[in-house]
């Protein structure tokens, strides 16, 4: 497995040259190109690792269906799917046009930017301050990796760029959709978007869900089989932006990615995978990480479908 994921590196490094960081976080477009790297974390608690491993990268979308999770765990799920739908949209990640021709006035799923804040607004706590320490605490447990940390250049730069997602925010306010102050909620969003996390740190969520929930190494059931089916079911019809389809076409299993070059991949009862690439194609996945995944999922045959 080593040697094979070593060649799969080098394999797809040149790849990289074909994308672009991601540039309307201004902060985002100084991170290396040619960065690639793999982690697999399999249920028995064994890893392999390739490449830029140890890298550093802020997890963008794929704290959404996190932060799902627990607001899962915090209000259950008819009080979630009162403020987020269930279909994807096949539009890009930051589209807004469905909430206004949608008649229910509701992001369709909440691995769009929309039904995101929507899901970020439902987090339990006092102040901004203790809904996204809840949300770095989670993430802490489930990566069992205490240094977790937000990213504070990355936040002050999607802050101040964030026009169109405080214009969704609003929007959702006027409809009753977000319940509380929306900069607050807004400030919690961006926040959680900056969190710094490693291809191990995917890893380690991907094989959580794998398992349904139960952690790999303490044993303990962290969150509900239904809970971990809801998000994979997003994952799998929504994770990869208007790239879904296609990734479950060629890969076909459920994952998650983010602007900042991250993939969260799971395989029911098999592994965790996590992926990061910061090169994007225009869809704003990972162009040699989609490669990575699409060439794994074929030699082990791990597609679902």
């Amino acid at each position: 497995m080593q040697a094979y994921l070593d060649g799969i590196i080098e394999q797809f490094r040149p790849i990289t040259n074909e994308g672009k960081v991601a540039s309307y976080i201004p902060e985002l477009e100084k991170t290396d190109n040619n960065l690639l790297g793999i982690t697999l974390i399999d249920t028995k608690g064994m890893i392999y690792e390739s490449g830029d491993t140890k890298h550093q990268f802020t997890i963008q979308s794929i704290s959404k269906p996190i932060v799902l999770l627990l607001a899962l765990i915090d209000n259950g799920e008819e009080k979630v799917f009162e403020k987020v739908g269930k279909e994807p949209t096949g539009d890009p990640f930051n589209s807004i046009v469905r909430l206004e021709t949608f008649d229910e006035h509701k992001p369709l799923n909440p691995m769009i930017n929309a039904g995101a804040i929507s899901v970020t607004a439902l987090i339990k706590g006092e102040s901004k301050e203790e809904k996204i320490q809840r949300i770095l605490n989670f993430i802490k447990k489930i990566t069992h990796n205490q240094n977790i940390k937000i990213n504070e250049d990355v936040y002050q730069s999607e802050s101040k760029t964030g026009y169109r997602n405080r214009s969704m925010a609003y929007f959702l306010k006027d409809f009753g959709n977000i319940e509380g102050d929306v900069d607050e909620v807004l400030e919690v969003y961006f926040k959680q978007c900056s969190i710094e996390v490693t291809t191990r740190d995917l890893a380690y969520i991907g094989a959580l869900l794998a398992r349904d929930g139960v952690d790999i190494l303490t044993g303990e059931r962290v969150f509900s089989a239904r809970y971990s089916s809801i998000v994979k079911s997003y994952m799998a019809t929504c994770g990869m932006y208007d790239g879904s389809g296609e990734f479950a076409i060629n890969v076909g299993f459920p994952a998650k990615s983010g602007v900042g070059g991250g993939i969260m991949c799971t395989v029911l009862g098999q592994m965790g995978i996590g992926v990061f690439g910061p090169a994007l194609n225009k869809k704003g996945n990972s162009i040699a990480g989609l490669k990575l995944l699409e060439s794994l999922s074929k030699k082990l045959e791990l597609s679902i479908y």
